[in-house]
Parts: C-alpha cells; sequence; structure tokens
C-alpha cells in the first residue's frame, strides 16, 4: 500500500474520532455535568460522615444515665441461666473440665493443686446452682455487664470521635436539633464552600442516631470473665443497656475551600478537574475530525479503504484465520484504546516530558492498530463480495480442512470412535489429577477410575504404539523388496485388518515380481522369435533374388525361383500385418463394429473357407451346431478372425489321423464355442504361455505358423468383453470362447 500523506492524515483524524467516541462511552457520563462531589466515592465519605457526627459530637450516650435506665427481664434472665444447658448438664459439663486436671495432680501427689482444683471446681458448682435457685442474683450479673458494655462502648466512642476529628478535619457543619433548637458548630461555615447540602427548610432533615450503628458488630462478640464463670455478651444485652434514640437536625454542612488542602481526597479532586478539561478538548477534537472527515469523504473514502489492502501475504491464509486474526485485532483495538485513555486520565500527576512521550507512544500505537484493522477488515470484505470468491474462500478454509480430516478421522469407524474416546479418557485423567491434587477427598473417586479406566485405557494405547510400530517397520520392510517375513495378525483391531491387507499386498507384490520376470523372459524370446520368423523369408527372398540375378538360369528355374519368392514374400506379408494387429490389439487403438450376428452362420463360413484344408489334412473333423441361428452383438469380421484362427490353428497342430471336435451352443445367456484336439506336439503344462505372441505349440518351429493366432484371438475377444479359456490334459488341447447371446 502507498502511505501518501493523504492517506496518512485520513487515519489520523479516524483515529482520533473512534478514541474521542471510546472515550465518550467510557467516561461521558462522569465528567458531562457533573462535579467531584457528585462521584461514588465522595458520596461514601459523606454518608459515613454524616452517620458518625450523631452518636459522636451532635448527641452522644451519657453513660450515668444510661446505666441508671438497664433493666432486666424474665426472658433475659432465664436465656442467661439457661444459655450452657440445664442445670445438670453444666454441672456435668464442669466435672468433666477438671477430671482430667485433678486426676494428673493426684498422679503427682500434688496435693495443694488437687484441693485448689476442687475448690475452683465447687465454687463454679455452686455459683451455676445459685444462678438456679435466685434470680436476683443472676439479675444483678446481667445489670454488671451491662454496665461494663456502657462503659466500654463511652470508651471506644471517645477513640473514634478523636478520628473522626482527624480524618474528616475538612468538613463544616452548623446543625440545629429540631426538638432542643441547641446548635452545634464546628469549623469556619462562613467560608467560602467548594461543596455545601442544606437540611431543612423545605428540604430533607438530617436524622442521627444516638448509638453508633457499628456498636453491634464491634462488641456482639465479645466475652466477658463473670467472676467464676465466662460468660458472653450478646446483641440482645447491649439492645437493653443502650436506648437507642433518632434525632432530627437542620442547618449545613460545609467543606470550606480552604480547607480542600487536608482532604485526602484533594488530589483526586484536582485529578477529577484536570480530566474534565482533557476530556473536553479531546470530544471537541473528536467532533472537528467527524466534521471534518465527513466533509472531505468523497476523496478519503478510496484513500481510508479502496487503497487499504492486507499484504498479499496475509491475503493467502484461509478466511477463517483471517477472521479469527481480524477478531484479535479488535481485542488488541479495545486494548490500545484503554492505554490511550490511561494515559489522558492519569496525565495531571506529576506531569513531564517523558509521560507526553508515553501518552504519543500509547497513540502511535493505536494509530497502527487501526490501520491494520482497516486493512483486515476491507480485505475480507473484498475476498467475500461474491459467491464465487465465497465458496473459494470456503474451499480453502482451515475450518474446512479441519472438518475433512475429521472425517477421515472417521472413515474406519473403529479407530475415529476409538481415538476420541481415548484421548478422552487420558484428558480427563489428567483433569481428575489436577483436581485431586487441589482437594484430596477427590482421590477416593480417582483411585479406581484410574485403577479400571485411566490404567487400561492408557496400556491400551501404549499396545496398540508398539503394534503400530511394528507393522511399519515390516512395512519398511516391504519397501526395501525384503517381503519373506509375514506381519503377524494380533486380534480384530483396525490394525490387525490393515496388517492382514499388507500382507495381500505382499503376497500381491511377489507375484507381480513372479509375472515381471516371466515376462521379461517372454519379451526376450519374443524379440528372439521375430527376429527368427521375419529373417527366414527375407534369406529366402535375397537368395532366390541373388539367383534370378544369374544370366544362365532356364526359364523353368526362373519361374520356380518367382513362385518361391512369390511364397515367401506373401509369408512376410502376413507375418507383418499379424505382427501389426496384434500390437494394434493389445494397445486398445482398434475400433470395433459392432452388429447382431448368427455365430452359427459366420462358424458354417469359417468351416467351408478351410474345407479343401482340412479335407487334406487327414483330421476328422466332427462339428456340432444348433439347428437354428445364435445370434450375439459383436464386430463380425473380427469374430470371423477368431474363428479362423482358432480353425488353421487346429490345422497345424493337430495330430494327424485324430478326431476335431468343433461344437457350438447356447449356454446360461452364453454363446459357447469349444473347439478340441489331440495335439501332434507335447505342450506342457503352462497353458497361459500360449496367449503370448510369437509362442507356437511346435517349438522346434518346423510348422510354418506365426505363433500370433491365439494371441490375436485372445485380444480380439478381450476387445468384445467375452472369455477365452485354454485346457490341456495330456495331449488333449481344448479352447472355449463364451460371449453373451442376444435374440
Amino acid at each position: 500500500m502507498k502511505n501518501n500523506p493523504k492517506k496518512l492524515f485520513s487515519l489520523f483524524l479516524l483515529t482520533i474520532v473512534i478514541f474521542s467516541i471510546f472515550s465518550l462511552l467510557q467516561q461521558g457520563q462522569k465528567y458531562i455535568g457533573k462535579d467531584y462531589f457528585d462521584s461514588e466515592i465522595f458520596q461514601s465519605k459523606l454518608y459515613e460522615f454524616t452517620n458518625n457526627i450523631g452518636p459522636l459530637l451532635l448527641n452522644p450516650i451519657d453513660a450515668d444515665e444510661a446505666k441508671k435506665a438497664i433493666t432486666v427481664t424474665d426472658n433475659e434472665i432465664e436465656e442467661h441461666r439457661t444459655r450452657y444447658g440445664s442445670l445438670s448438664e453444666q454441672i456435668e459439663n464442669i466435672n468433666s473440665q477438671y477430671e482430667d486436671r485433678i486426676s494428673a495432680a493426684i498422679d503427682s501427689k500434688s496435693t495443694k493443686v488437687k484441693a485448689a482444683l476442687i475448690k475452683e471446681r465447687d465454687a463454679k458448682i455452686d455459683d451455676i446452682t445459685k444462678n438456679f435457685e435466685d434470680d436476683e442474683y443472676i439479675k444483678a450479673k446481667i445489670i454488671d455487664s451491662k454496665k461494663r458494655a456502657i462503659d466500654d462502648y463511652v470508651t471506644d466512642v471517645s477513640s473514634e470521635k478523636r478520628d473522626l476529628l482527624n480524618n474528616y478535619r475538612f468538613f463544616a457543619f452548623k446543625l440545629t436539633d429540631v426538638d432542643t433548637q441547641k446548635t452545634t458548630t464546628f469549623g469556619d461555615v462562613d467560608s467560602p464552600a467548594a461543596f455545601s447540602i442544606k437540611f431543612g427548610k423545605g428540604k430533607e432533615l438530617l436524622k442521627s442516631n444516638s448509638i453508633n450503628s457499628n456498636y453491634s458488630n464491634n462488641y456482639g462478640d465479645s466475652w466477658y470473665d463473670d467472676s467464676n464463670v465466662s460468660t458472653r455478651l450478646e446483641p440482645s444485652d447491649i439492645d437493653e443497656a443502650l436506648i437507642d434514640k433518632t434525632y432530627q437536625y437542620e442547618g449545613l454542612i460545609t467543606i470550606p475551600k480552604n480547607a480542600l488542602q487536608y482532604a485526602e481526597f484533594a488530589t483526586d479532586y484536582k485529578g477529577f478537574k484536570a480530566n474534565q478539561i482533557w476530556y473536553s478538548i479531546i470530544w471537541a477534537l473528536g467532533l472537528a475530525s467527524l466534521v471534518l472527515l465527513l466533509a472531505t469523504w468523497k476523496s478519503n473514502k478510496k484513500a481510508i479503504l479502496e487503497n487499504n489492502n492486507a499484504p498479499h501475504w496475509i491475503r493467502q491464509w484461509p478466511i477463517d484465520v483471517r477472521i479469527i486474526s481480524l477478531f484479535v485485532t479488535i481485542w488488541a483495538l479495545f486494548i490500545s484504546l484503554l492505554l490511550v485513555e490511561d494515559r489522558v486520565q492519569y496525565s495531571y500527576y506529576h506531569f513531564s516530558v517523558d509521560k507526553l512521550f508515553r501518552f504519543g507512544f500509547a497513540f502511535v500505537i493505536l494509530y497502527f492498530i487501526l490501520w491494520v484493522f482497516l486493512a483486515q477488515i476491507v480485505s475480507v470484505l473484498e475476498d467475500l463480495n461474491s459467491e464465487e470468491k465465497r465458496v473459494k474462500a470456503y474451499q480453502n478454509s482451515l475450518a474446512r480442512k479441519a472438518f475433512e480430516k475429521l472425517q477421515d478421522l472417521f472413515l474406519n469407524r473403529s479407530i475415529g470412535f476409538q481415538s476420541v474416546i481415548l484421548f478422552g479418557i487420558i484428558f480427563l485423567g489428567g483433569l481428575g489429577l489436577g483436581g485431586a491434587l487441589v482437594a484430596w477427598q477427590l482421590f477416593l473417586i480417582y483411585i479406581p477410575l484410574f485403577l479400571f479406566i485411566l490404567l487400561p485405557a492408557t496400556l491400551l494405547f501404549l499396545t496398540r504404539m508398539s503394534y503400530l510400530n511394528r507393522i511399519m517397520k515390516e512395512t519398511e520392510q516391504m519397501a526395501a523388496g525384503r517381503l519373506s517375513n509375514e506381519i503377524k495378525i494380533q486380534g480384530k483391531s483396525a490394525l490387525a485388518s490393515h496388517a492382514k491387507n499388507l500382507n495381500d499386498l505382499r503376497d500381491g507384490v511377489r507375484t507381480s515380481i513372479t509375472e515381471q520376470a516371466k515376462s521379461e523372459r517372454l519379451k526376450t524370446e519374443l524379440i528372439t522369435n521375430v527376429s527368427h520368423d521375419l529373417r527366414t523369408p527375407l534369406t529366402s527372398i535375397i537368395t532366390y533374388t541373388d539367383l534370378l540375378k544369374k544370366p544362365n538360369i532356364t526359364e523353368e528355374e526362373r519361374n520356380s525361383y518367382i513362385a518361391i519368392l512369390d511364397k515367401k514374400s506373401q509369408r512376410l506379408k502376413t507375418l507383418i500385418e499379424d505382427l501389426f494387429e496384434v500390437s494394434k490389439m493389445a494397445s486398445g487403438n482398434i475400433e470395433l463394429h459392432k452388429q447382431r450376428v448368427d455365430l452359427n452362420q459366420l462358424l458354417q463360413q469359417a468351416l467351408a473357407e478351410h474345407a479343401e484344408d482340412i479335407t487334406k489334412s487327414a483330421l476328422d473333423f466332427r462339428v456340432n451346431t444348433p439347428d437354428g441361428p445364435l445370434f450375439a452383438y459383436v464386430d463380425g469380421q473380427k469374430w470371423w478372425r477368431v474363428l479362423d484362427n482358432l480353425i488353421v490353428n487346429t490345422l497345424k497342430y493337430a495330430l494327424e489321423g485324430t478326431r476335431v471336435y468343433v461344437t457350438l451352443c447356447h449356454h446360461n445367456g452364453e454363446a459357447e464355442f469349444v473347439i478340441k484336439n489331440v495335439t501332434k506336439y507335447e505342450i506342457g503344462e503352462n497353458v497361459e504361455e500360449l496367449y503370448e505372441r510369437f509362442k507356437r505349440a511346435d517349438a522346434s518351429r518346423h510348422t510354418d505358423g506365426s505363433g500370433l493366432g491365439l494371441a490375436i484371438a485372445q485380444s480380439i475377444v478381450d476387445l468384445h468383453g467375452a472369455r477365452m479359456k485354454i485346457e490341456v490334459d495330456g495331449d488333449l488341447f481344448k479352447v472355449t470362447v463364451n460371449v453373451v447371446s442376444v435374440y
């Protein structure tokens, strides 16, 4: 992107606008039309002061009057008497407290200690007994406890009064009791005030209690030694001892300006005023920047948006990663806004060049992150603004790839579910261990779960991993060509199934290697046979051509030589045509013209074509065909070649004086052609090689065959999607051809 000055300035204005809006949302309610004295911090201090000046300054408790007003009710007597149980229960409790101590004194033969303990125990028992026998006795004890509570309260009030006058000396007030018209003045209420609040004369009166509201909380759990028995002072005792009364005041509470220096919030007060000024300036700048941006929007739009794309390397990221990074940038933008606001809000504390530099640095960070945010959001929207782009983005998304990987995990459901369950158990096991370390009671639950679930799952995982390592090692051996070792199949897991497949693959590779070796051997034989079969007629042609060149040969010899040349030329032509045709068929570079053909008629034509050769062959052909037509969709010319090659092959290699059986019939929806004969030469057991090119039953090559007949027939049959099968039983040679018949 080109960082021209116009663009940089536009982004600068946008940064100011965004920060001013952010600060307005954050601080507007606090600073617009407000004063420091409206803040929660100050209001809490004011509430604390007004709540305490009544019991501490305006209407404190008179201890003597409070003691005179003490009363004791029957309920209090009964509660005090049975606070620790019935008489028998309390006596039993006292005896149990001293039993061990007295026994220890007896064991140590300490007579004086024993006597003292017994005396102390008996005194307490007597005291408890008297509590249950004499109401006046227990009443006196309750009155004494309440008097001490009043004395403690007065002492604490004096201490709290000193703290109040010290901590809140910046306050001044002039308040008059509405009932007694007694006026109490504290501080200089006539000085110019930074803050003031009035009570009465059309406004709410100040209500104040005579008892400090914190008293019950502070003394409700106090303990007192009641001569021989420890007793507890309850809140009900305090409420009865100190009678609370509510007073109402009118007047004024102020904070003189000259007393602000003593206030603990003086710094906060100055900071509040400074922040009001700072934020007012920022909001004014934000408004001015917004107006300027809107006024120049047409010219700035291209600079801000259209030329603000993310770098090319970022746009190569998957769309979901870019969206996640966009949210990260939004989070960083929010943090940077808070950082800049923090620098503004506390800039009044010891203002310095260093703090100005920090503010500038924070603003530059905000500026940069805003630029990144705009670049990201513009590029994302641009890459999703059409259906084609959205589809492309989805295709390249990380979520889609992760989903595909998840689908791959469940291609074998057994592996998928086992993996999820196994890793879930291990994860929960680690989580449970952490919880058990924090709360040891969880060990009671964790230990059986560990023994019966986590430990077996871990052992299963390790067993499967070791088996996987074994399979990988054996696979490496197979890849290196060492195919002798078979992978052991353990159990019925997916890994065991994979091991079986690898064993099958190993067997297939071994078979392929054997076939390859066989193919290499046959290739060598092919080259040898082709060379021999082509060289023989070619040599004859060359030889007789040289003989024809001699001037002294007779006409009869010349005609004989020409006849031989013609025969050898035809032989060479046939060989070349057969070789070319079988090559075309092997490569599939041949076109079939299928039509509905009567195979019965086609067989009769092929037999008629070779009727003269059959008669001369001294072979007895026994032909068995159906009475009617037998149809199939085949290329008639090519299928005739199949029949012709098989008949010619029989004429060449069948033993003279034997019978040849030719059969055509309909069998299981197929037309089946079978030809059987007794061979003239020994074929051997490897029948498959008879399909190979230039493979001849006469290995000594005493016959004229090219060795391509069966190969051509097999290729034609394969092209038709039919089947051709050769069977040899001793000297019995049988060929069966099956093709789907039609009606």
